[in-house]
């Protein structure tokens, strides 16, 4: 081999070998992608949940033994965190449908990396939290980018809001479903339901969606439309803090928290409604135990 050709040979066994150094270049000082968020100590609700999407083109493995998989260039998302002795942890938890990893990089500068800590979901606590700005770097092991979720909690780490457990419209209503036609009577059509579950609807992504659901709806309406002007409401009575989060027939997510008439109560107002299936959660703003309440279904009032 003459040297010539040996020099070229060396560069390009050095630029394979120096392939992963890409993984250096992860934007550290930008804002994430997804976002940012200022939570004082103490936060509520406890957890603060956003969704993001992991992966990315760089290998996190440079970056400290315990990183792996394939991360964003840029954070997924931003957290400036205020701490208190009185809240010693800091939890940071991602779940996604795939194998997802989490590298976050502390206010002093430092690495935490995880992989598989709540079954294939990654979570990394800080003991004595540090005031400051705590890069959030979602990625996956192997395979493409998916839909994920940030958990940000005091309480501990997260696991159960998963991009799979978001509300599911095609599972069977908790509740029952009904047949309305513009026009019905009695009006308003109520039914009683138990607000409340398991999931954070923030977690769907959409503004104004807040609060505790379950998986499977609450209750359905399948509606047909009249030819006149008249609104379709949905709303809930309750003497808790209650939300509603409904997905309509276009398959769109339309939520409330306090915007009833009475007190703390949601509703949701469909100004021309089209014929089709609206299935509906009452949620609770605080997580908890589940609260008694009542979803009214009306074409002229709402509670």
């Amino acid at each position: 081999m003459n040297t010539l050709m040996k020099a070229a040979v060396a560069a390009a066994a050095l630029a394979v070998a120096a392939a992963p150094a890409y993984a250096q270049r992860v934007n550290t000082s930008g804002e994430g992608t997804f976002g940012r968020v200022t939570l004082n100590a103490g936060f509520t609700p406890d957890p603060y949940v956003v969704s993001v999407t992991a992966g990315g083109p760089v290998d996190a493995s440079t970056l400290g033994e315990s990183c792996v998989g394939s991360i964003p260039q840029r954070a997924s998302f931003t957290l400036n965190y205020r701490a208190n002795a009185e809240w010693p942890t800091l939890y940071i938890s991602a779940a996604s449908d795939g194998d997802a990893v989490l590298a976050v990089r502390a206010p002093n500068g430092q690495w935490t990396c995880n992989d598989d800590s709540n079954g294939l979901n990654p979570a990394v606590s800080f003991s004595n939290p540090r005031s400051g700005r705590y890069q959030i770097f979602v990625g996956v092991f192997g395979g493409d980018s998916v839909p994920a979720v940030v958990n940000i909690s005091e309480i501990g780490a997260g696991g159960d809001q998963t991009a799979g457990g978001l509300p599911d419209w095609q599972l069977d209503p908790t509740y029952g479903a009904v047949d309305l036609v513009s026009g019905f009577l009695p009006d308003p059509h109520t039914i009683d339901i138990l607000a409340g579950g398991e999931l954070d609807a923030r977690a769907l992504g959409v503004p104004g969606c807040v609060g505790s659901i379950a998986r499977a709806p609450d209750y359905r309406v399948n509606w047909t439309a009249g030819s006149g002007q008249l609104p379709l409401i949905f709303s809930v009575n309750s003497g808790a803090d209650t939300t509603l989060v409904i997905n309509d027939p276009h398959d769109n997510w339309v939520c409330d928290d306090d915007g009833g008439e009475q007190g703390l109560n949601p509703s949701v107002r469909f100004v021309s409604p089209v014929s089709g299936q609206y299935d509906v959660w009452v949620g609770t703003y605080a997580a908890g135990q589940l609260q008694q309440s009542t979803l009214h279904v009306s074409e002229v009032e709402s509670q």
